[in-house]
């Protein structure tokens, strides 16, 4: 079920996202489109009560109520960037917005972007650590939520390799390529 509901709540993230994105550009409807916008953290709220149901009904936690907590926490701290990505994409497209600007791949610039995405990531990694603890807390039987503890390990050394490598650029920053 839980499954489910997580691909369902990823499908109507990115819905809520093009609806208000058209209504903003293509009905010239700001406020209904901004609404849409903001609605979005309700797909959150509603995967977090669906987790937090499942489990109080007796399920045995898994990876996937690992992979709920972790799909929140994504949602909470890249959410807003990720909006705005559409947003200057769809805009650039159907409203003759200006063109997104490129990504830096070389030098400082790269390296300062680099440890932007590892803080998000690590405040993505705080917020889903802390709902995925609650679930341990609140189910408090180590062998139905042992999976979730696996989740919070391996999401921990998931973190410290994605350190190790959007640091790397800070001490030793990509070098732009040559054009011949």
């Amino acid at each position: 079920m839980i499954t489910a509901v997580i691909i369902g709540c990823e499908i109507a993230f990115w819905l809520f996202v093009l609806a208000g994105l058209a209504c903003r550009y293509l009905l010239k409807a700001r406020r209904t489109g901004a609404v849409l916008l903001y609605c979005t953290p309700v797909i959150d709220l509603i995967l977090l009560v669906a987790t937090v149901a499942d489990l109080r009904g007796g399920t045995a936690a898994s990876g996937v109520h690992g992979l709920a907590a972790i799909y929140i926490g994504v949602s909470v701290a890249y959410g807003h960037r990720m909006i705005r990505w559409a947003d200057v994409r769809f805009a650039h497209r159907f409203a003759h917005g200006p063109a997104p600007e490129k990504r830096v791949k070389h030098g400082k610039e790269h390296a300062r972007n680099e440890r932007k995405a590892w803080f998000l990531h690590a405040i993505a990694w705080m917020i889903g650590c802390a709902l995925l603890l609650g679930m341990i807390l609140m189910v408090n039987a180590e062998e139905r939520t042992s999976s979730l503890m696996h989740v919070i390990q391996l999401w921990t050394l998931i973190l410290v390799i994605d350190f190790l490598i959007s640091f790397s650029y800070t001490l030793w920053p990509k070098a732009q390529k040559n054009k011949i």
